[in-house]
């Protein structure tokens, strides 16, 4: 059974840090692109970070200098480091599963971030 649990959201203040955390079980997690996307009310999905096993980024514009996506292949977990957070950053975020060449692609629940004063 395929599972993405993230962690680590929440309410902080404009300019401030938050660490999402997204441990899978299930996967032969190596193998995987792993990605981070948010959903904010009224829009739709968007693409966040991904991060190939080769160790290939790819941000958003948005986000580019502000977020580090990482992962630790031996934890099965992928990370989503937050800095410098903006209101425009609120939206639930979602972990991301995907490899294409065998059509396996699996999502997380999401992790609400909110950033307000």
């Amino acid at each position: 059974q395929v599972q993405l649990v993230e962690s680590g959201g929440g309410l902080v203040q404009p300019g401030g840090s938050l660490r999402l955390s997204c441990a899978a079980s299930g996967i032969f997690f190596s193998m995987y692109v792993m990605g981070w996307y948010r959903q904010a009310p009224g829009k739709e999905r968007e693409l966040v970070a991904t991060l190939t096993w080769g160790g290939t980024t790819n941000y958003a514009d948005s986000v580019k200098g502000r977020f580090t996506i990482s992962r630790d292949n031996a934890k099965n977990t992928v990370y989503l480091q937050m800095n410098s957070l903006k209101p425009e950053d609120t939206a639930v975020y979602y972990c991301n599963a995907d490899w294409r060449q065998i059509q396996r692609n699996y999502w997380g629940q999401g992790t609400q971030v909110t950033v307000s004063s």
